[in-house]
């Protein structure tokens, strides 16, 4: 197989891995048979070594979760490398590669199937502790081969023969005889316990097997536990090696007490306890310790307590197929299985009665370990515990069990940690798979669980609780597996009601899944949640993904069923409101909003007064919550209201609508505005006026107005931008519903006081005033304007300039255009009876000027090119305004201001901000194809024949290989000859790579076609030091400009003029000299030295010259300007 070959395989893994489950055969069989018959021959290539080894790695990634599709070939696979590693022949690299193989099937189809499928005859091991004597265990490249090799040899020192017949009476040359062959095994394994690599896991289960024979126990068994105890005793856990080994050892034990028989073990087990007690105590910090060491107290517990399983469990129907089918025939046993059948058919059973089984006190100690082992800091451990306490439980008599279920109930009490309570979860649900905790003890586990499901317990600025409520769902899942319904029938409601909640209203995504998967089960299991497939069809695994969804949709639709309507409403009204995370308030406020429909009797009486009685917690999170929820759920009983044709008074209680009256001006009076959450206050006081303006509330040339307002004013001058985003939101509605008069005007003494306060914030010292007051403009209704639209649109020019001293302040500027365009966001109706000052000449000129000039915003700070925003938000009011224009007065849009305007557009086009650039060019599409037709453009028809609307459809603006081939074409139209070159030339000599190379190609190749055209190249040339001379000094264009021009000269753009005593070069010359003028920046430098020798191909004067200026820059005082004069 050729190096082309593997390449080409290796790039299908995306695609072998995106198949997911949807293999159906090995299909890379003969692929891989090839691969390993090829490693012999390219062995030496190492990069055909690497290419097989990710083939490979490729192929079995693919079937990682359907590995039994390997089953039927891997005694061929594994035949054909195992003949590899026994030709002794072989080199060295050819060895460790086939092991390399080797460990990747194992990897893939796990060990203990590859282990039953090794060659275990009595020839093979010889060899196999052959060739791990060669090995070196501090030889890190090859472990793999190590590792298979002691998996081998696991499954080779089981033969049926005893270990003496192996080893021979062969002196050394010393005399001593040789080790056996036992001994050589144990060597070999307990020298791998003490590594760091995955041998380490071989080795400890390859002695695990050995050490039980029953030739090797009798006189090995004893010595390997003398060593291991005094390993546990000795070894020092602050020290790497001393972790390491402890690892191989524990994991050796845990093995050990598995694989062993009991009446072999058990004599150990006292000795062992001790030992593992002493040093469980002192290795809790270190996780993979202390899950080896409960596993090893489970096991020594199993081996305490005879095999048997209980009599008394609780078991729902038969674990045979055939006896399960036997009760539902006809004249079968209409009865079902009797709970206290326990036996499992085909198990070995040791059949004893309970009160004549002693336990053993051992087993005590064994359970109080396993039980503090639940609340243990690590997740693992909590598991390797639980685990422990079902097996443990399933052979203890049916008192003692009820005793473990009662320690287990200890750890569900407030005092206790989130890690007990998942620990004790996961304990629960182990007991219920196994049916050993029996349906009497439901009625005290099932309350508890329901508790858990809504764990959450805050700490600082998060909480924890995602774990325990995860546990408590497998909970809920085992139990609809393990019991009849009829014995969870008096708790369905409950577990229903809180499955649905935590599946729906949960913070954590996947403790939504889970709880959707409980709720799942318990519907195909038990069959009696109520209306189960109809909420289990909507709101499955997937749905239930996005949380915005969950809140606003999926509770509206399970809360048409009445059993779960006001189960959802007082968990988001009394739980989630106070939840620590601010975003879940507000999707809470959100879901209460959506939820009023279902209910609003029990929202207007029930709901809503609680509500307002907690805006005035103590509690931050409560207070910030409830005032959110207030708010909207008294906008939803609004719309409630209207729908029936009444007010929202109607519904609402006088009581209620006094105590939401007063709740701002309470907030003031307590000083919740100051301090620790009082921007948090603001906010959410913000969202209250808002949605009570919405609803309307009768609060009319109420005082509560005026706080309402100066509440509004203070959070318009707040820095979070949040915050004066939310006031403005909440201005408008404000404004619209209490400063309008019935006939629609405003009040003129509120517009009066309103206005001057504005105008006057428009002019103020500080940046965030100006941003504030200039959004409230924005977002002021129309009605507000009448009479002072010319003072308005005044202040907001004048905010919206650029000047010297206030240089910096780019988002007041931002936030002045926005304002400007948003005196022309509005229907044409509107317009020209409410707002026929916007459409006079005078203002049209005005509004256009202000927004050409916001085009030209280039700021720079720390951030970068922070103008940009004031260019897009600039380009976004054009488009609003010339459309508003067109629609209502398209006289208006002379033909100077049509040419500006797709000027500025178009430049902005070519730009070098790709963001920017995108924006233009869809405001581009849109002017060009708005409909009625804006008057006045210029070269319409060409535009129409480079942008047909097929192109414009396909286009990705922000892509620059897209763009600029179609502006570059508009350089041959005079009108925006100037503005596209200008912008090409901030592109073609910017910085970044990719935008470099496109602009430049797009630009060369339209010049290409002029370079026999004379006329167009002088045209182009004159355009060139138009932009040169009239951006002198500006080095934001300069200086792209002469690395432009660098490239121009050199790709012979300029080659007409050569033989010509041409103005040009001399000109470029001129200009070129003027610009470097008392400059001391390396860069513009470096590019004019470039330039320089570019002029150097015009003959004459300009040589002349050109060369005296290079003489010039030679003697430089910067080595790095004058090394490239040379």
């Amino acid at each position: 197989m050729t190096v082309e070959d593997l390449s080409g395989g290796a790039g299908d893994m995306p695609a072998a891995l995106s198949m997911g489950g949807a293999l159906e055969e090995f299909k890379e069989v003969e692929e891989v048979k090839k691969l390993i018959a090829d490693i012999v021959n390219i062995y030496k290539d190492e990069i055909a070594v690497e290419l097989t080894v990710e083939r490979m790695q490729c192929i079995f990634a693919s079937y990682q979760e359907q590995t039994h599709l390997l089953d039927r070939y891997l005694e061929d696979l594994l035949k054909q490398l195992l003949e590899i590693v026994r030709n002794p022949d072989v080199p060295s690299r050819v060895l460790h590669l086939a092991f390399k193989l080797l460990y990747l099937i194992t990897k893939t189809r796990g060990y203990k199937v590859i282990v039953r499928m090794m060659p275990h005859e009595t020839s093979d091991l010889e060899p196999v502790l052959s060739l791990l004597a060669l090995q070196k265990s501090t030889d890190h490249e090859h472990w793999e081969t190590r590792y298979v090799l002691l998996l081998w040899l696991s499954i080779v020192c089981m033969i049926p023969f005893d270990m003496t017949r192996f080893d021979g009476h062969v002196k050394t040359d010393t005399g001593d005889g040789r080790k056996t062959v036992t001994q050589r095994i144990i060597d070999t394994g307990m020298q791998y316990l003490c590594v760091c690599d995955k041998s380490r896991d071989a080795a400890a289960y390859m002695l695990s097997k050995f050490l039980t024979r029953p030739d090797v126990k009798k006189q090995k068994l004893a010595e390997f536990f003398n060593w291991a105890l005094l390993a546990m005793k000795t070894a020092d856990v602050s020290t790497m090696p001393g972790t390491i080994q402890l690892v191989g050892v524990l994991t050796t034990m845990a093995l050990l007490f598995k694989h062993g028989k009991r009446e072999d073990l058990v004599d150990y087990a006292n000795t062992v306890l001790e030992h593992v007690v002493v040093l469980k105590a002192s290795v809790t910090q270190n996780t993979v310790l202390a899950k080896l060491s409960m596993k090893l107290i489970q096991r020594l517990g199993l081996t305490f307590l005879k095999a048997k399983v209980a009599n008394w469990r609780y078991q729902r129907g038969h674990r045979s197929l055939a006896a399960n089918l036997a009760l539902t025939a006809p004249g079968g046993d209409a009865e079902g299985p009797s709970p206290s059948v326990g036996s499992k058919e085909g198990e070995e059973v040791v059949e004893v009665e309970e009160e004549d089984y002693d336990i053993p006190e051992e087993v005590e100690e064994v359970i109080e370990q396993l039980l503090s082992g639940l609340k243990d800091k690590d997740t693992v451990v909590r598991w390797s515990a639980a685990k422990g306490i079902g097996r443990l439980t399933g052979r203890l008599p049916q008192e003692l069990a009820d005793e473990v279920v009662g320690s287990i109930m200890q750890l569900f009490t407030i005092v206790e940690t989130d890690a007990a309570w998942h620990g004790g979860c996961l304990a629960m649900a182990e007991l219920g798979r196994r049916g050993l905790l029996l349906p009497a003890r439901l009625g005290d586990v099932v309350p508890v669980i329901i508790k858990a499901l809504n764990f959450d317990e805050k700490r600082g600025n998060f909480s924890v609780g995602a774990h325990v409520r995860d546990a408590a769902c497998y909970v809920c899942w085992s139990f609809a597996r393990a019991y009849d319904p009829d014995q969870l029938k008096p708790f369905v409601n409950d577990i229903a009601s809180a499955l649905v909640i935590v599946s729906i209203f949960d913070r954590e995504v996947n403790v939504r899944r889970a709880a959707a998967a409980a709720f799942q089960e318990n519907v195909g299991r038990q069959g009696q949640f109520p209306h189960g497939i109809d909420i289990l069809t909507t709101c499955d695994y997937f749905a239930v993904g996005n949380r915005t969804h969950c809140y606003t949709d999926l509770s509206v639709y399970v809360a048409q069923f009445v059993d779960y309507t006001t189960v959802l409403i007082d968990h988001l009204a009394h739980v989630k409101i106070s939840h620590w995370d601010r975003n879940i308030r507000e999707l809470c406020a959100e879901g209460l909003h959506c939820l009023t429909a279902r209910a609003p009797q029990y929202m207007t009486s029930e709901v809503l007064p609680w509500l307002v009685s907690k805006c005035l917690d103590m509690d931050l999170t409560m207070r910030h919550g409830a005032i959110l929820a207030t708010s909207a759920v008294t906008h939803a009983l609004a719309l409630q209201a209207w729908s029936q044709h009444k007010e929202i008074a109607d519904l609402v209680d006088k009581d209620t609508v006094e105590n939401i009256r007063n709740v701002i001006p309470k907030l003031h009076e307590a000083r919740w505005f100051r301090g620790l959450g009082g921007e948090l206050m603001k906010k959410a006081t913000c969202c209250m006026i808002h949605k009570l303006s919405l609803a309307k509330m009768p609060f009319h040339d109420e005082p509560i107005i005026d706080i309402w307002q100066r509440l509004l004013d203070d959070c318009l001058q707040i820095i979070d931008p949040d915050i004066q985003e939310s006031a403005t939101v909440a201005l408008s509605a404000f404004l619209s519903e209490y400063y309008r008069q019935a006939d629609g005007h405003p009040k003129s003494q509120e517009q009066e006081h309103l206005m001057a306060k504005y105008l006057e914030g428009l002019t103020s010292k500080t940046q965030t005033t100006r941003i504030g007051f200039a959004l409230a403009f924005g977002a002021m209704p129309k009605f507000m304007l009448e009479g002072r639209v010319q003072e308005v649109m005044s202040s907001l020019v004048e905010a919206s300039r650029l000047t010297e001293k206030e240089e910096k302040w780019v988002e007041s500027r931002r936030s002045a255009v926005k304002a400007l365009t948003s005196l022309y966001r509005t229907e044409p109706a509107d317009l020209s009876s409410c707002m026929a000052d916007l459409l006079s000449a005078t203002s049209v000129h005005t509004i256009y000027a202000a927004l050409f000039d916001a085009m030209n915003d280039y700021t720079l700070d720390s951030r970068g090119d922070v103008g940009a925003g004031g260019s897009e938000a600039s380009m976004t009011g054009l488009l609003q305004v010339t459309s508003t224009l067109t629609i209502a007065e398209p006289s208006l849009i002379t033909p100077e201001i049509s040419r500006q305007l797709f000027c500025c557009i178009v430049q902005q086009s070519v730009e070098k901000i790709d963001r920017t650039r995108a924006h233009a060019g869809q405001v581009f599409s849109q002017l060009l194809y708005h409909s009625p037709e804006i008057p006045h453009i210029p070269h319409r028809d060409d535009l129409l024949e480079i942008f047909p609307q097929s192109v414009l459809d396909s286009v990705i603006w922000i892509a620059p290989l897209s763009t600029f081939p179609l502006f570059t074409q508009l350089l041959a139209l005079s009108t925006y000859s100037y503005s596209v070159l200008l912008g090409l030339t901030v592109s073609v000599g910017g910085l970044t790579e990719s935008l470099v190379k496109y602009s430049a190609a797009a630009l060369l190749d339209y010049l290409r076609h002029l370079a026999s055209d004379r006329e167009a190249t002088q045209v182009f040339s004159d355009i060139v030091l138009q932009i040169f001379r009239d951006h002198q000094k500006v080095d934001r264009v300069t200086l792209p400009m002469l690395k432009m021009l660098d490239q121009l000269l050199a790709n012979g753009c300029f080659d007409v003029f050569v033989n010509d005593d041409h103005s040009f070069p001399q000109e470029l010359l001129a200009l070129s000299r003027e610009e470097i003028r008392k400059c001391g920046e390396p860069q513009k430098l470096l590019a004019s030295i470039n330039v320089f020798c570019g002029l150097l191909q015009f003959p004459g004067k300009v040589r002349t010259n050109t060369l005296s200026q290079l003489f010039l820059l030679l003697c430089h005082k910067y080595p790095l300007v004058s090394t490239p004069s040379l």
